[in-house]
């Protein structure tokens, strides 16, 4: 009995793959779309940073503008207290009075002199 051989020329290829489209972009697409969507993002934080700087310089030189104003402020303050003291002190004790025990001015005792005194 002869034996099977393959036909001359060889058979057909057999496919074994499917032919299925590939889904979606290429990958080269989506890497250069991403690049841009981070570029725009990088953008619009570089301008956030921007903008936050330049309302911390705006916000530091409204508070050195004010200082003055604050400064007369307080100082009215302090005066207007001062006065109401020294009325409740003029109301409780009928005269004024002062920190030192009388109103003559003493001059110190002590006298400061240099170590050594060349002639």
């Amino acid at each position: 009995m002869p034996q099977d051989l393959p036909p001359t020329g060889g058979y057909e290829p057999i496919q074994y793959k499917r032919n299925l489209p590939a889904r979606g972009f290429r990958p080269s697409y989506y890497l250069f779309a991403m690049g841009g969507i981070m570029a725009f993002g990088f953008y619009k934080v570089g301008k956030g940073i921007r903008e936050q700087n330049e309302l911390a310089r705006e916000k530091m030189w409204s508070r050195i503008h004010l200082i003055p104003l604050l400064q007369a402020e307080e100082d009215r303050d302090l005066v207007r207290k001062h006065f109401a003291d020294q009325a409740r002190e003029k109301a409780l004790l009928g005269t004024e009075t002062s920190a030192y025990n009388g109103d003559r001015f003493v001059r110190p005792t002590f006298a400061v002199t240099p170590q050594h005194v060349t002639k």
